[in-house]
């Protein structure tokens, strides 16, 4: 399915109509304030595993990351220093993910890698979709490095090569080329592992 959203002004009725997807299991492909990113409910291991899968990832050697509404419940699924909330809370929402120690609440998939990376994009439809649905959404970039530009940017483009691996699409225009900026937090002493989009706010 295409649904076509707004996201200066995300419509309810479509909203629902993805979250009733993402709450039975399926897959989701959605714009970020970076790349558009595949996902599903962060919660629901088969669904997380289906998209490893698809996406050649494999949990035990690489971070998963979820998207949160804001960071009001953070400490559910993460372990986070008064230093480093401060950090994300002058920076997000923004392109960010930070990556620190799993919580306890997140499933055992994440525990593999102890770690977890957390974001909060600065894009309406994304954070309506976490709220509505009530957990955070796994979220992994469509982008490969080796990938014409206008497969991951363009939605209709993204559509025709995912329309067949994913439930819903969702066009809330055109996406960035750049993607988000990696800030390892599982010490205090922060370290920017990737540098993308956005100027971290120290």
């Amino acid at each position: 399915m295409y649904i076509k959203i707004y996201p200066e002004n995300p419509n309810q009725r479509a909203i629902n109509k993805v979250v009733d997807v993402l709450r039975e299991g399926g897959l989701v492909i959605y714009p970020t304030d970076t790349v558009y990113a595949m996902g599903c409910d962060a919660m629901n291991v088969r669904a997380v595993e289906k998209i490893c899968q698809l996406k050649g990832i494999d949990p035990r050697k690489n971070n998963l990351s979820i998207i949160c509404y804001d960071l009001s419940n953070i400490s559910e699924y993460a372990k986070v220093s008064n230093a480093i909330f401060k950090l994300m809370r002058k920076n997000l929402p923004g392109p960010f993910t930070f990556i620190l120690p799993t919580g306890s609440v997140l499933p055992k998939i994440y525990k593999n890698k102890k770690e977890v990376g957390i974001r909060v994009p600065d894009n309406n439809i994304i954070r309506q979709l976490v709220n509505e649905l009530g957990n955070p959404i796994m979220t992994t970039s469509v982008r490969d490095d080796d990938e014409v530009i206008e497969y991951t940017t363009d939605p209709e483009l993204i559509y025709e090569k995912y329309a067949d691996k994913v439930n819903i699409l969702i066009d809330g225009g055109y996406g960035s080329t750049d993607p988000s900026t990696v800030v390892d937090c599982t010490t205090d002493d922060f370290e920017i592992i990737r540098q993308g989009k956005g100027e971290l706010i120290v």
